[in-house]
């Protein structure tokens, strides 16, 4: 069990916080737009495109439009929230283990309501 206590506060101590993070999907796609006046779209190879997307409860779904320079930042901020959730599941975990460990081998509780 302090092996597992001590596991729950290093992921606590290290979780990602940070106010850069994004929920969602990263999409790259060509999009042919127009026909004429462009050599690109009349040979099919269309512009490149990348889109946020993310999906809310009840199914409603939105997508954002990216600009080139916004994609890295982007990605770095999806990577955030997976690393914080990741975490998450995993302090989540932990606790399920303590829960399951016997009543008088648990640690001592606060006084303190939550």
């Amino acid at each position: 069990m302090t092996r597992t206590v001590q596991k729950r506060d290093r992921l606590l101590r290290n979780l990602p916080i940070t106010a850069e993070m994004l929920r969602g999907s990263l999409v790259s796609r060509t999009v042919i737009r127009h026909r004429q006046s462009c050599t690109k779209c009349a040979s099919g190879q269309g512009h490149p495109l990348s889109l946020l997307t993310v999906t809310y409860p009840g199914g409603n779904t939105r997508q954002f439009s990216l600009h080139v320079e916004q994609v890295p930042v982007v990605r770095r901020w999806l990577s955030n929230y997976r690393q914080l959730k990741d975490a998450i599941e995993e302090i989540c975990e932990l606790n399920h283990q303590l829960l399951r460990t016997k009543p008088d081998s648990s640690p001592p509780r606060s006084n303190r309501r939550d």
